[in-house]
């Protein structure tokens, strides 16, 4: 049994989909096991054949009930399948039983997500994110997922198996499940110590922006923000038509107009049933989100799923303390949209919604209009009259304000200007009794 599990990844595997529709789901449209089949596929994995149960409530023991979990291993014989993927989160238990009868390695949703991600890491800190989530998602698994956990006698143990203890391992032993458990829960306190410091590091550096409009594209994985966020910025972030292209926030300046600059963020993308010790462990990643001070939410509109991916994202997006953020919808992939009247009834929810396509452009100049109409509707409008030669407070003003009027008379200068909440606050300390609130 440990040779099937010694390896968790489906790279360059044949796998089975299994899915479990529940009697209370079975209206709902759409393809059960497209977007495992993504995901599978993203992994590495080929896809060689999709079996779906009808059940009124899953099986404690195999989830899928014994006969059941028979058929499916005829399937995967018959398909000569290395792998069994599960469209469910399986208990530990459930996992061991079923490789028993399928003879083959059996994945959960919540484990095949976990190896994409770290397919995916490429910098220090999402390599250690990801290996945080797979350590806190294997601990509580390791006493029924594994058949290696004899005991480790010492020297004083029965038979020839005891002299290989040696000195200062005298004694009952030690089980190899303790063991693991040691060293697995040692690592996860090293992990969450590293995490510490790049989480602190990562707040310094958004502190360092706060005179800064801060926008975080958010999404469903594949909707195309990384995409967008090429468009908008060049920022030249990588961009592949699969799954989690990337796992690491990018932040770049964005000129919407001259002289208005704001900052643009690029996130993880998102995804239905996206494991909770992902989210737990790309807090310094999601940063960006909840200090934003507004959110582009990117749908693919060309995807049949569209209204559960946008729910699943606003799931995430409660989950960290985002949900009641200022929050426009980006309707993307309006060039190869499949169905029109999915999009209206989005447009419906969503009137603010903004039909678009990254890709070719489409739309684009309407997103910078009316993010720049969010922007301005956040700033100050101030009057500030001051000696003519005060060249500090015309210096703030000309470098963190927007001048929308100039008039010099005589030995005074009188200016009005566009400012954020916080660069208002320094103005007044740095001129007060000088700054005259306008209303537009």
């Amino acid at each position: 049994m440990e040779k099937i599990r010694e390896q968790l990844q489906v790279r360059k595997e044949r796998a089975v989909l299994v899915g479990v529709v529940l009697k209370k789901n079975e209206g709902r449209k759409g393809d059960n096991l497209a977007e495992l089949a993504a995901l599978a596929e993203t992994a590495g994995a080929t896809v060689v054949d999709r079996f779906i149960q009808k059940m009124v409530r899953p099986t404690p023991g195999t989830y899928i009930g014994s006969g059941k979990a028979e058929m499916l291993r005829d399937r995967i014989v018959h398909f000569n399948a290395d792998v069994a993927i599960f469209d469910n989160d399986l208990s530990p238990g459930q996992i061991r039983e079923l490789e028993k009868i399928l003879n083959a390695k059996v994945l959960d949703r919540s484990e095949l997500i976990l190896d994409i991600f770290a397919t995916r890491a490429q910098t220090r800190q999402a390599k250690l994110q990801v290996e945080l989530a797979q350590l806190q998602y294997t601990y509580p698994r390791l006493a029924r997922m594994w058949s290696h956990l004899d005991t480790v006698t010492g020297a004083a143990g029965a038979g020839a198996a005891g002299a290989t203890g040696g000195i200062g391992t005298r004694g009952t032993g030690e089980k190899q499940l303790e063991i693991d458990r040691r060293l697995v829960s040692k690592r996860i306190t090293e992990l969450k110590r590293e995490l510490v410091e790049i989480d602190d590091r990562k707040k310094r550096e958004i502190a360092s922006r706060k005179d800064m409009f801060k926008i975080c594209l958010v999404g469903y994985t594949n909707a195309g923000k990384s995409t967008l966020m090429n468009a908008l910025t060049d920022a030249g972030v990588f961009v592949e038509d699969r799954l989690f292209a990337t796992l690491d926030t990018r932040t770049r300046k964005w000129t919407i107009e001259t002289g208005d600059d704001v900052l643009l963020s690029d996130t993880v993308g998102f995804v239905n049933h996206l494991p909770h010790h992902l989210v737990a462990s790309f807090k310094a990643t999601l940063e960006e989100t909840t200090n934003a001070d507004l959110l582009l939410h990117v749908v693919d509109a060309s995807s049949e799923n569209l209204f559960e991916q946008m729910a699943s994202v606003k799931a995430v997006l409660q989950q960290i303390g985002c949900g009641r953020k200022e929050t426009l919808v980006l309707l993307n992939k309006a060039d190869v949209i499949r169905s029109q009247a999915m999009v209206e009834s989005a447009q419906t929810i969503h009137p603010e919604a903004i039909c678009i396509s990254a890709r070719t452009g489409m739309n684009l100049d309407i997103v910078a209009k009316r993010v720049l109409a969010l922007y301005r509707g956040k700033e100050i409008h101030v009057r500030v009259e001051g000696s003519a030669g005060d060249g500090r407070l015309q210096s703030f003003l000309r470098s963190h304000g927007r001048i929308v009027r100039e008039e010099y008379t005589d030995s005074n200068v009188l200016l009005e200007a566009q400012l954020t909440a916080d660069e208002f606050t320094a103005l007044k300390k740095l001129a007060p009794g000088a700054v005259e609130v306008m209303e537009d």
